[in-house]
């Protein structure tokens, strides 16, 4: 993920972004105490770590992103289409906001990595952004700024992603979850984004 910060200062300069408006995002905590989660691409700002400390180990492709993010969850270094962790470890999972950085070829090994690595019943929940086709589009990064609001704070922050290759659809997701083996719970969308909650089958 690149920051923030450098991908705004990039914009100004070249204006080579697509930035859609400011999505409000509520981030409710639906885990349970007992839950051992794993945050796909976990690092910079930390939404899944902030809610669940410890319980948490917060996947990263970049270590400066770890070290980014908060203090609290466990933090590993790991590419997401390969995770180093055995079947059936968690009993949760989030990606918030991650897929838009995964290129499309590669969302399947994701979500087949995720069923793998997921106890039977245990749910991945999926906040991302709707990310139509470039076409002909001179923009080469699509950014969306959002402002997440947590049960006890407010974080105002961007994501942005090269634009090539991410079109991004919460009905396609679901397509390639189901293709993975999960069941997945009626979709949600809110302006540019989208929410899935996906369950592994208890096989």
């Amino acid at each position: 993920m690149v920051p923030w910060r450098i991908l705004w200062l990039l914009g100004k300069l070249g204006g080579r972004m697509h930035v859609i408006h400011q999505q409000l995002i509520h981030v409710e905590d639906s885990f349970k105490d007992e839950d051992r989660i794993i945050d796909l691409g976990g690092g910079g700002e930390g939404v899944i770590g902030r809610l669940r400390g410890a319980q948490v180990t917060a996947v990263d492709i970049r270590q400066q992103e770890l070290d980014d993010a908060p203090a609290g969850p466990v933090k590993v270094v790991a590419d997401a289409r390969r995770l180093p962790f055995p079947d059936r470890s968690f009993d949760a999972a989030a990606a918030f906001f991650f897929l838009m950085y995964v290129p499309g070829e590669d969302r399947s090994k994701v979500l087949k990595e995720a069923y793998r690595v997921l106890r039977p019943s245990g749910t991945l929940q999926i906040l991302d952004a709707s990310i139509p086709p470039q076409g002909t589009r001179r923009e080469r990064l699509f950014v969306v700024p959002v402002k997440v609001k947590l049960p006890r704070q407010t974080i105002a922050t961007g994501y942005g992603a090269p634009w090539k290759g991410r079109e991004m659809s919460c009905d396609a997701v679901a397509h390639l979850a189901r293709r993975a083996g999960f069941a997945v719970a009626p979709q949600a969308t809110s302006g540019q984004t989208f929410r899935l909650v996906l369950t592994r089958l208890s096989t």
